[in-house]
């Protein structure tokens, strides 16, 4: 009598990441975001030309000036002869780095707030009332209103490039929550009515304790998503910022610096706009279109299929 041989099950993350391969746009935008992201992080390893040299001699520096694709020059220079892909890449670091850490600002204060507003009945309607107020407010005149208020303030405390990153990745987190707060929260009211939650408060098991084991570790998949859309959002964000002049210092070049520092000669040297703005486009269609292969995957009613 042949033995049966028992298949181990898979775990949920194994199902996901089976349903998210069959996402090709998923997977496709997945290998775009790894190029671009060996782009910023690798590239300066190997292309060893600092973003912000400036050739001393005045002759050679206006020789240098908006110049086009070469073999020296790649993506060609800048207004000052500084080589663009050394400030495309480093760009790269901060707008990327920006849109994770704005994210997870954001994300903290929504899940946060929908969990306690799902949870607490008591708090629902403050903190809901609380998250309609930040829906109703204007939010780029605000992004812009916080920037002239602290910059100079932050920048004379920590530095200009420390000081105005916290203020830009702050700034965008507490005016970008509301939207998990409101997925979270409605998630929080149908898992606190199933019988593993209520079976927990049956036995008087804390709040706290039920919030951390059961209720975060269930709306897991609905924040993941909306990380991902965080991203992009946060990445557009800083980019109209930079463009308006009320970014990062000059010095500290992002993609949307770069188009604000090559706006005034878009009819003569377009490659100078036309090269962050493909990668800011690049970057974005990619982590949306991951978020999307996501919330498939993640969708057990269609994970199933």
């Amino acid at each position: 009598m042949t033995e049966l041989k028992l298949q181990r099950p898979r775990s949920q993350w194994a199902d996901v990441w089976a349903q998210f391969r069959h996402h090709k746009g998923a997977m496709a935008a997945l290998v775009l975001l790894v190029v671009l992201m060996t782009f910023v992080l690798i590239g300066p390893l190997v292309w060893r030309i600092d973003p912000n040299f400036i050739e001393p001699n005045t002759a050679k520096m206006f020789k240098l000036r908006n110049l086009g694709p070469s073999w020296a020059h790649p993506l060609g220079t800048d207004q000052l002869g500084r080589d663009m892909l050394a400030r495309m890449m480093f760009g790269g670091r901060i707008s990327l780095a920006v849109g994770a850490v704005a994210m997870m600002v954001a994300l903290f204060i929504g899940t946060t707030i929908g969990v306690l507003a799902g949870y607490f009945r008591r708090l629902d309607s403050w903190l809901m009332r609380l998250t309609d107020l930040f829906l109703a407010l204007p939010l780029l005149p605000l992004l812009l209103v916080m920037m002239f208020l602290f910059r100079d303030a932050i920048a004379g405390v920590l530095g200009p490039r420390l000081g105005t990153f916290i203020l830009i990745v702050t700034a965008i987190g507490v005016t970008s929550w509301m939207q998990a707060a409101r997925v979270v929260r409605g998630e929080v009211l149908a898992l606190k009515e199933r019988e593993f939650v209520l079976a927990a408060k049956s036995i008087g098991t804390p709040a706290s304790r039920i919030i951390l084991r059961h209720i975060l570790t269930n709306v897991l998949s609905p924040v993941l998503v909306a990380a991902t859309l965080g991203i992009a959002a946060a990445i557009i964000t800083e980019s109209v910022l930079s463009f308006l002049g009320l970014g990062f210092p000059p010095d500290f070049p992002t993609w949307g610096r770069l188009l604000f520092d090559g706006i005034d000669s878009i009819r003569t040297y377009p490659q100078r706009i036309i090269w962050p703005g493909v990668a800011i486009s690049l970057t974005v269609l990619a982590v949306n279109y991951i978020g999307d292969g996501l919330r498939d995957a993640l969708d057990p009613r269609v994970r199933g299929r």
